[in-house]
């Protein structure tokens, strides 16, 4: 509790590191920062590439620490320097040198100059495997065996037996699977670097009279942003002046161009169409939703899924037994069944080399890497590999109706007249409404506006508010009432028995109804309701699709409206007129029912219920603070159609999950069992490892290809 609170104090800071390819190194790499003087904790994100160290390191000391894996470390904001081309870098043209060396090896050795093809063999095998050496020989005195020390050894054995040529190809192919592995993870990486480079790095503003272009850093909240036809959005904030199209599929995922207008947000990262825009900054650049988002990425992709976790666990024992199993089959078989030590103490080098557990420990990680920054790309933010194989896992969906099956405002459904003309009826409803604050009263002007009625040329006058049944004004001397049934009930005695019937067959239809009229006469009726979204019965059939056994919908709205828009939904487990603890119970019992439950809210209401899911979705209005702080999951567009799409995506990643550890676990087994009688040869071991390396990485790349 100490330690934490004396971090608290110190000022932590954020670093990117180019070249971690496993996450044995990344471990090795955050020991050796915390042993720099000065820092006083670091802690190594693999999946993110992301260094933070609270106190205080230099980056040449930091690169020194990364110097076993060649590390490059560079300030979180700084944009990434352009690699060079893959054949151009260094560590790779090592390895060409070493091909080019290993052929004139095998000439020599065809051309029977034995001592030549030693000498090329030999060169070979220091130039390709110089880096590996180094690193394998210190981890070797510190007893430190990792997948560079167990290859070190291979090698050194290959070359004390004499097997010259199996110590040259051992060490190129490793090096050739260390490159293979660190572009694999490059490509992993690239959706979370394709998100930070959404945004530019500078910014137009108006100080004055003047008009500059200066680094998004320098911006302050308040000043005014200019943004142009066709440039990107570099922060967040409101329009103040122009109109536009803008392109939010950086935010949401929805690639349709959005209006905006006087009033509206917009946030950085997202595409300007063809209008001119003025925008009042209301984020700086370290806080916009962009910026949140890529941070809650990171952060997920720092934490073990469960999966991750079983898999370090079983590594931790796996290397150790590797290890006694090679030397067992190395000095087992001499001194047992006097079998030749050179042969068997081949034969142990090679289970040694099989036994690398890279492949394993890889096999989680880059998958949820690959997944969570595929759904970040689509506007889904999934809080961690945790909560990725849970939505997999889900055997039941509860739905808030409001703002969730619902668009969380009403609008008017049904215009009855019962005296004058339909635009009569609404002008008069209208004109009265537009001076009310209320959610109905504003769906009438709405429905007004719709329809061109002409509500703004009538004057009114004496406006009251009759609290709890509805308003009265004054228009043309007559005085006009709106509100509930029951309002007109009291003015008029009993309404005609067509209305009251037309007010049940509403009701029946979960609307809510107001009647139009002067103190002695009907009007009309106008019904309104909240509408269903259009998605909704589309994203419910689509959850069955995928085997989701119950789904549900849990509101404190009354039963009948409840039972209307449920039924349009296609729910079949309608619960009503619920208080919030009692949502919390409906949730806790489909999980005792069913098995692992999401609830889907708009991260503001419901809290208890998302709390007790064991995934809470919400629905993140285009990054509401809100939404992005309590839920599991945030589907930013505010569209349930990419639930059906997390789903399957968590579903897909399981698998590749279960593939990749049995990929892993079968290859060796296969080569070990191949290894005992003498058919496994020291380059196929190293080949069949940077196979499951390979083939686990790839595998695990298919999860880009998961679409809505």
């Amino acid at each position: 509790m100490r330690n934490e609170q004396a971090l608290d104090q110190l000022q932590a800071k954020t670093y990117r590191v180019q070249g971690l390819t496993c996450t044995n190194c990344a471990a090795k790499f955050e020991r050796n920062v915390k042993a720099l003087p000065g820092v006083k904790e670091a802690k190594v994100n693999f999946g993110a590439a992301k260094l933070t160290v609270w106190g205080e390191a230099t980056i040449e000391q930091l690169e020194q620490a990364g110097a076993f894996e060649q590390l490059t470390i560079r300030e979180e904001r700084e944009r990434p320097a352009r690699r060079e081309p893959f054949w151009k870098r260094k560590e790779n043209r090592n390895v060409f040198a070493s091909v080019a060396l290993l052929l004139f090896g095998v000439a020599a050795d065809a051309a029977d100059r034995g001592m030549l093809a030693v000498v090329m063999y030999l060169a070979a095998i220091v130039i390709g495997g110089y880096s590996l050496f180094w690193t394998g020989l210190r981890n070797l005195v510190r007893w430190q065996f990792d997948m560079k020390t167990l290859m070190t050894i291979a090698i050194l054995g290959a070359a004390a037996i004499g097997e010259w040529q199996e110590g040259a190809v051992v060490v190129i192919l490793f090096s050739v699977s260390e490159a293979l592995e660190r572009y694999s993870m490059e490509n992993a990486r690239r959706s979370i670097a394709s998100l930070m480079e959404m945004a530019p790095a500078e910014a137009i503003v108006r100080r004055g009279a003047e008009e500059m272009t200066v680094p998004v850093e320098d911006v302050r909240v308040g000043e005014v942003m200019i943004v142009k036809p066709g440039g990107k959005i570099a922060l967040d904030g409101i329009v103040i002046s122009g109109a536009s199209t803008v392109n939010e599929a950086a935010i949401t995922g929805e690639s349709l161009p959005v209006g905006k207008t006087v009033g509206d947000p917009v946030f950085a990262g997202t595409l300007n169409g063809e209008g001119f825009l003025e925008v009042e900054v209301t984020k700086r650049a370290d806080e916009t939703t962009l910026a949140k988002m890529i941070d809650l990425v990171e952060e997920v992709q720092a934490e073990r899924a469960p999966s991750q976790a079983f898999v370090d666990r079983f590594a931790r024992y796996y290397t150790p037994f590797i290890i006694v199993a090679a030397l067992l089959v190395a000095i087992a078989p001499p001194l047992m069944i006097g079998g030749d030590w050179l042969d068997w103490l081949y034969r142990g080098l090679a289970v040694l080399v099989i036994g690398c557990p890279c492949a394993l420990v890889i096999s989680t990680p880059v998958a949820i890497v690959t997944a969570i920054g595929n759904a970040a790309r689509r506007g889904v933010l999934i809080k961690g590999g945790i909560h990725l194989e849970q939505i997999g896992r889900l055997r039941a969906v509860a739905f808030d109706k409001t703002g969730t099956l619902t668009k969380g405002e009403p609008a008017v459904t049904d215009i009855v007249v019962y005296e004058g003309s339909r635009e009569q009826l609404l002008t008069i409803a209208a004109a009265i409404e537009n001076r009310s604050q209320h959610p109905l009263a504003s769906a009438i002007v709405r429905k007004a506006e719709e329809e061109r009625a002409p509500f703004l040329d009538v004057s009114v006058d004496g406006f009251q508010s009759l609290t709890g049944q509805g308003v009265k004004a004054v228009i043309g001397g007559d005085t006009y009432y709106i509100g509930s049934p029951a309002l007109f009930t009291s003015l008029v005695g009993k309404l005609p028995n067509e209305a009251e019937q037309q007010i049940t067959a509403f009701r029946k239809e979960g609307k809510t109804v107001m009647a139009v009229g002067t103190a002695d006469r009907l009007l009309g009726l106008v019904a309104a309701a909240d509408q269903l979204r259009p998605s909704a019965p589309h994203t419910i059939a689509a959850l069955r699709r995928l085997g989701v056994a119950e789904v549900a919908m849990v509101t404190g709205d009354h039963e009948q409206t409840a039972q209307a828009i449920g039924r349009q939904a296609g729910v079949s487990d309608i619960r009503a007129g619920l208080l919030p603890e009692e949502k919390l119970a409906a949730i806790r019992e489909l999980k005792q029912r069913c098995g692992v439950t999401a609830m889907v809210g708009d991260g503001v209401n419901d809290a208890p219920a998302l709390a007790a899911a064991d995934v809470g979705v919400a629905m993140g209005g285009a990054g509401t603070d809100t939404a992005l702080e309590t839920a599991d999951v945030v589907l930013m567009a505010d569209d349930l159609r990419q639930l059906p799409y997390t789903i399957r995506l968590g579903r897909r990643t399981l698998a590749v999950i279960r593939q990749n550890i049995a990929f892993a676990l079968g290859l060796k087994a296969l080569a070990l069992a191949a290894a005992i009688p003498g058919w496994l040869t020291l380059w196929l071991a190293v080949f069949a490892d940077m196979g499951a390396t390979l083939l686990v990485t790839l595998n695990s790349m298919r999860l880009l290809r998961v679409k809505e």
